[in-house]
């Protein structure tokens, strides 16, 4: 069955971010691997024992089918994160309720946050949370 998922990619803080997610959405991981756990590729070098830990890779579901993913980026590795605006994770939840509880969850800590409020179009608020992650909700007006 086709499915989208969003992969988010963190600097060695997976782990405190999908848990305060699973804790916004109610839901439990569906897979959360850890380095220590995946096979080491062939020629690669050992990772650090700071680095076992840390999530090679973890899966939860939130709304409508939907899964968020994610990875710690490994500096061992020479992986490097640079935090951006270049995505946004839309949810369009079934009632203002949700979206008030949501935005309520997500945003505790974080900063740029627009309360959701009634547009032309619908019910719509964004916030980016405090790992850096942009969260929007958006009820398109119909018969609320």
């Amino acid at each position: 069955m086709a499915s989208v998922a969003i992969y988010l990619n963190f600097m060695g803080n997976a782990e405190d971010a999908f848990n305060h997610y699973k804790k916004a959405f109610g839901t439990e991981f569906s897979n959360l691997t850890r380095f220590k756990d995946a096979p080491q590729q062939p020629g690669a070098p050992a990772l650090p024992e700071a680095d076992q830990s840390k999530i090679a890779h973890v899966a939860l579901p939130i709304l409508g089918g939907i899964q968020i993913m994610g990875t710690d980026m490994l500096e061992s590795m020479g992986q490097k994160l640079v935090e951006g605006n270049n995505f946004t994770i839309s949810l369009s939840p079934d009632s203002k309720e949700e979206a008030d509880r949501l935005y309520a969850a997500l945003s505790e800590g974080g900063t740029e946050g627009v309360t959701p409020h009634d547009e032309f179009w619908g019910y719509w608020g964004t916030c980016k949370d405090r790992f850096g992650i942009r969260w929007m909700f958006n009820i398109i007006k119909q018969t609320w």
